[in-house]
């Protein structure tokens, strides 16, 4: 006896199932199974199993004699050669060209038309830019049709036909899928897929159909944009190999340059700020130039502690979502300078005299009990 499973438990049917409840079952479980596309373990035998399952069972003969004898006839396997290549199935027509032009560059029905390659360049912008929006210029080289030759390559403009494809930039080509051979179809390597070759090069531009051109680019940056983001502008890209192709897309990706003592957070824009230990004790106030044109005036209060924040409230950048601006969130530090002079340490000398230990410690407790009140 056979160790195989039941051909109706492999495709998941029942008995009675119809040639297109077969179908279906096994359109499903191909798609999921196939060893091209599956992650699932085992892929390749369990495809196997279930192209075997449907060979059998979408054949009316084969089936009315698996449901009499089973999987072993009565003078052994009447199903000899199952997985070995011995039944044919056209997959494309189960599964769709579809399905198959995501592996093999294209179903036989249907004719490509090559796009251009998109290009990525890099812009860096500053804060001020992104705060209220800013229309930017740029002047670059990108690549364009060369005008000598139409974008053909070819010396004048002239082309002719390729022999390999007869002009039609595809080829049909036959490949191995477990064990069927299926019909498949590919850009054609002779002409890539342009269905023409040039008799001689151009001499603008070396045969490639395309040259440099010095481009200027006008764009609006978004406001609250955040590093990293890509605007796209259609049809600026690089041009396609085929005359009735389509050009590619430029995408400009924006680069925030590191601000003298911003650091961004989503809208808010944190900073750290070193002031004295006197200033500390006693407050003081700090004004600094801000992207939006205000001066920035940060307020410390007297007996501040280093490490504490100070937040000024919608002084930072718009939010993408919602309205209004982020916060600016300040770290008050205390700054510790590399060297003193003679006067500065004296009056340290008193100081520390003043601020002796069991005043800390007093103190320390002092506020301990403050957060427990």
């Amino acid at each position: 006896m056979t160790d195989k499973r039941d051909y109706y438990e492999v495709l998941g049917v029942s008995k009675d199932a119809t040639e297109k409840d077969l179908k279906n079952a096994f359109r499903s479980l191909a798609r999921k199974y196939h060893p091209d596309r599956s992650t699932e373990e085992d892929a390749e035998n369990k495809f196997k199993e279930i192209q075997e399952a449907y060979a059998v069972l979408s054949d009316s003969e084969k089936r009315q004699m698996y449901d009499r004898f089973g999987h072993d006839g009565p003078s052994g396997s009447p199903f000899g050669g199952f997985g070995g290549g011995g039944f044919n199935i056209n997959l494309e027509d189960i599964l769709g060209g579809d399905f198959f032009s995501n592996f093999f560059g294209g179903g036989a029905r249907r004719q490509s038309r090559k796009r251009g390659n998109d290009i990525l360049i890099r812009h860096t912008i500053n804060l001020e830019s992104i705060l209220n929006g800013s229309s930017e210029e740029l002047e670059i080289e990108l690549p364009v049709s060369c005008s000598d030759c139409s974008g053909t390559g070819g010396e004048n403009g002239e082309t002719q036909t390729c022999s390999e494809c007869g002009g039609q930039g595809r080829i049909r080509a036959r490949q191995q899928i477990g064990p069927f051979v299926q019909d498949v179809v590919r850009d054609c390597s002779t002409c890539n897929g342009s269905g023409r070759i040039i008799k001689s090069e151009c001499k603008s531009c070396k045969g490639s159909g395309r040259v440099q051109e010095e481009t200027k680019l006008r764009f609006n940056i978004p406001i609250g944009a955040e590093d990293g983001t890509r605007l796209r502008m259609r049809g600026k890209g690089e041009p396609s190999t085929q005359s009735n192709g389509q050009t590619g897309d430029l995408f400009i990706e924006l680069e925030i340059e590191q601000h003298p003592w911003f650091e961004r957070s989503n809208a808010d824009l944190i900073m750290s700020l070193p002031v004295g230990y006197s200033d500390l004790i006693l407050g003081t106030q700090v004004t600094l130039p801000h992207i939006d044109g205000e001066p920035l005036v940060i307020k410390i209060p007297a007996m501040t502690n280093s490490g504490e924040t100070i937040e000024i409230r919608k002084r930072g950048l718009p939010r993408v979502r919602g309205s209004g601006r982020g916060d600016v969130v300040v770290l008050v530090k205390l700054f510790m300078p590399r060297k003193v002079s003679k006067d500065v340490k004296k009056k340290l000398d008193e100081i520390q005299d003043r601020l002796s230990p069991e005043d800390v410690i007093s103190s320390v407790k002092e506020d301990a009990e403050e957060r427990r009140n």
